[in-house]
């Protein structure tokens, strides 16, 4: 990811950042794996990617939740992002495939930055 970071954005809900930064812990502990390394790894991506704030996407919530709401409502905050920066998703959640915008699961950003680095 960080090759990457001075010709293109990885924009991330800042909410849903901090969501994952709150729950990581519990789920870890749940399977008694030690929660730190996973916090710094997570800390690591925070530092090559870019926050926004709820309010440059808010008002495409409704449009959101109308593409994806009967699938999981509460990923509404990365479609409204995706919507309101005109861009791609990269996921591996299948509730974001149909929606409407173009999906990059892992392995086809991998074959994109590998060939990006050979250009």
């Amino acid at each position: 990811m960080a090759d990457c970071s001075g010709w293109a954005a990885l924009l991330v809900p800042a909410e849903a950042f901090h969501e994952a930064r709150g729950h990581l812990p519990e789920v870890l502990a749940k399977r008694r794996a030690n929660p730190d390394p996973a916090l710094e790894a997570l800390d690591e991506v925070g530092s090559l990617v870019q926050f926004v704030d709820r309010g440059h996407y808010r008002h495409l919530r409704d449009e959101a939740l109308e593409r994806i709401g009967r699938r999981d409502s509460d990923d509404w905050p990365v479609l409204a992002l995706v919507l309101a920066a005109d861009s791609p998703v990269w996921t591996e959640d299948q509730d974001f495939f149909g929606t409407g915008v173009a999906t990059w699961t892992t392995d086809r950003v991998e074959i994109f930055l590998r060939n990006a680095a050979r250009e």
